[in-house]
């Protein structure tokens, strides 16, 4: 296997892994509220923030997410967790 090919799956991997932690930190302090509704990019915003804010894996994350992104998005959409187990949805 090419050595960039092989960087590049364990980049996105990486990348994996990180929003996996991240979505499991905001599905915590949904549950933590007592499950009110409503506040899914509030919860997001703020797991993202902790878990990144000590990862040396944040750049990383953030170029993957910002590469993901149509460049013409400018609004995150109203649920912006890659999966929201509360809604069964994905996002990119």
């Amino acid at each position: 296997m090419d050595n960039d090919i092989r960087r590049q799956k364990q980049q996105a991997l990486m990348t994996e892994l990180l929003e996996r932690k991240i979505r499991l930190h905001a599905q915590h302090l949904y549950d933590q509220r007592g499950q009110q509704e409503g506040l899914a990019l509030q919860d997001w915003v703020e797991a993202e923030s902790l878990i990144l804010e000590n990862s040396i894996l944040a750049p990383l994350y953030r170029k993957s997410r910002a590469e993901s992104r149509p460049s013409a998005e400018i609004e995150p959409t109203s649920n912006p967790c890659p999966q929201d187990s509360r809604l069964g949805e994905s996002h990119p």
